[in-house]
């Protein structure tokens, strides 16, 4: 029998009327609590956040053109080089 991971952990959040409707009712469509139903969705928002920061995929094409532009040698930047000589102003 599998068990479920122990929730030890409490989120706390306001909403308006409307929305505390439209979350109960869409929970209840679905036979899950409102709890279930908001931390359901809430970590498929946060998954699909984190995997466009992460993760991405690319055909073979693509990732010989990422690579290519990866190891193609940058323009000359007159300004950058001139910020790299100054001293840091986040140290004392």
């Amino acid at each position: 029998m599998e068990t479920r991971p122990q929730k030890t952990q409490r989120i706390n959040l306001r909403a308006t009327a409307s929305q505390e409707e439209a979350i109960r009712r869409a929970a209840d469509a679905t036979h899950r609590s409102v709890t279930d139903f908001i931390l359901e969705a809430a970590s498929i928002e946060a998954d699909r956040v984190m995997a466009d920061r992460h993760r991405f995929a690319l055909s073979a094409a693509q990732f010989s053109e990422f690579e290519r532009l990866l190891d193609q040698e940058l323009p000359s930047n007159s300004k950058l080089a001139k910020l790299t000589r100054r001293p840091s102003p986040f140290k004392g």
